[in-house]
């Protein structure tokens, strides 16, 4: 028996003056609503009304037991009320997790224009590398991977964007811009530190046509488990590296960084909004993740318009 349903039900029929009335008011057949009625007395091993054919009365019983639904019921919408408000209203805070590299290039530029955009509504930034993030902890939490995502997991695609090759215009002018992919080898690479993935092996290969691919055979110059690392690395002119179109979007607007060996990308990277649920979705999440996922494409086809790539 749904219990709170049968209150709801009782209470209609007293303010209605009858089970038929009642019925039509919740648009329910009259044997559920008399059936409702008889299941709430029976749970509660005592008589609510006195039925006659010409009227329906309260007994001791009905009154007490009346009163107090009154109160719970009001309870509860009011209750419902207050959430919702909470659920819709552009206020409050909003918790987002973040690895290192996302939090500094995806999120940070974004941070000043949306507080302006809706100043009332906190952010509580939390950063730190993870392998399994505590998804229900936070309102948001932003990954990316290379790989399919986990399906028993509930995101949201912000942006793919293909792993290019960059180097700063300093370091080409004194070295020289490489062409096709075997220039590399008289090149300086700073090399991402892949757990599983080989260190000197650079795979290579065009999306428009697949048939073309390469594997070149490098000695990095400088690698690193830290992508900010070997971005700093690169703008200052040490050499040439791959990133994402979306990490590095503002330096290739600049001009900071130049993309080289276009159209070749070393892979595709996909950042996700990941969220603990999809019911009761407050406002303020759903209103971040569209300025997200808004400015970082903006960000995104800036840079593409800059050196007439693709990603």
């Amino acid at each position: 028996m749904d219990r709170l349903m049968s209150m709801r039900v009782f209470q209609k029929v007293i303010d209605e003056g009858g089970f038929a009335a009642a019925a039509r008011a919740l648009d329910m057949s009259p044997a559920v609503v008399t059936r409702l009625v008889a299941d709430l007395e029976e749970h509660l091993g005592t008589r609510l009304l006195h039925r006659t054919t010409r009227r329906l009365s309260l007994s001791e019983a009905g009154e007490r037991y009346l009163s107090r639904v009154r109160a719970i019921l009001q309870d509860i919408d009011e209750a419902d009320v207050m959430v919702s408000s909470l659920t819709h209203e552009l206020a409050g805070v909003l918790r987002i997790l973040a690895p290192p590299v996302l939090a500094t290039h995806v999120l940070a530029p974004l941070l000043s224009g949306f507080c302006q955009r809706y100043p009332k509504i906190g952010l509580d930034i939390e950063v730190e590398s993870f392998k399994q993030p505590s998804i229900e902890d936070y309102d948001i939490t932003l990954m990316a991977t290379d790989a399919a995502f986990d399906g028993d997991v509930i995101a949201r695609n912000i942006i793919s964007t293909e792993v290019i090759l960059v180097a700063s215009p300093a370091y080409l002018q004194r070295r020289g811009t490489p062409q096709v992919p075997a220039d590399l080898a008289r090149h300086d690479f700073l090399r991402m530190k892949t757990p599983g993935a080989p260190t000197r092996v650079l795979h290579l290969f065009q999306t428009a046509r697949p048939e073309l691919q390469v594997d070149l055979e490098l000695e990095p110059l400088i690698w690193a488990n830290h992508p900010d690392t070997l971005l700093r690395a690169a703008i200052d002119g040490a050499g040439v590296t791959a990133t994402t179109v979306g990490l590095v979007a503002s330096q290739l607007a600049s001009g900071t960084l130049v993309r080289v060996l276009s159209p070749w990308i070393t892979g595709q990277l996909t950042v996700y909004a990941a969220l603990p649920s999809r019911q009761f979705l407050p406002q303020r999440t759903r209103v971040f993740l569209e300025y997200l996922s808004e400015q970082t494409r903006l960000l995104v086809s800036s840079a593409l318009q800059t050196y007439g790539g693709d990603h």
